[in-house]
């Protein structure tokens, strides 16, 4: 028989959310690389052997901060595709496109998405982490959508400069290149 109350966490499962949203804060202030296990388990009111035994390591750790973020993405396109105005492609796309440009508004979640492509370079479980994010991602966009192959990459360039022009501040710089970039593209 289903129960109509909504789940309750364990304090391990509550602890491991705290741990997750205080760490999206610490990393994306300091990247991966800046950033302490010390200092997650400091602003999550923890000893630093509790955020170990949640997370093994600080790779696991930042993996499991990355995949949150994803989760985050997802779950606003997949609100944006349902609430968007029409079938098609790009009505759809743009809905999507809103949405993420809301999202993002948000500098830890981009910041982390930003550090995230950044350490996956030179760290492999980094950047599994990435490429199953953005293969779920990308998986989830074009059958959302039905748009064709590259209309899904433009999603995600746009995506990407949307990432680029909101992390130098180029919207707020009143200069030719800047206003090229820009063009065309809404930040919240």
């Amino acid at each position: 028989m289903k129960s109509d109350r909504p789940r309750q966490l364990s304090t391990a499962e509550e602890r491991r959310e705290t741990v997750l949203r205080t760490a999206i804060g610490a990393f994306a202030a300091r990247g991966y690389w800046g950033t302490t296990t010390t200092e997650v388990a400091k602003a999550a009111g923890i000893s630093q052997a509790y955020v170990y035994r949640l997370f093994p390591s600080k790779e696991l750790l930042f993996t499991a901060v990355v995949e949150y973020c994803f989760v985050q993405v997802r779950a606003a396109l997949e609100r944006a595709a349902a609430e968007a105005t029409g079938s098609s492609p790009e009505v759809v796309l743009d809905s999507m496109g809103e949405a993420y440009a809301r999202l993002i508004s948000d500098n830890d979640l981009m910041l982390i998405q930003l550090h995230a492509q950044a350490a996956a370079v030179s760290e492999p479980a980094v950047r599994e982490a990435v490429r199953q994010g953005y293969a779920r991602l990308v998986e989830y966009v074009r059958g959302a959508s039905s748009g064709a192959e590259q209309q899904v990459q433009e999603f995600f360039a746009r995506g990407m400069l949307c990432h680029l022009i909101v992390s130098m501040g180029a919207e707020g710089v009143d200069t030719p290149w800047a206003r090229t970039l820009s063009a065309g593209i809404r930040h919240y």
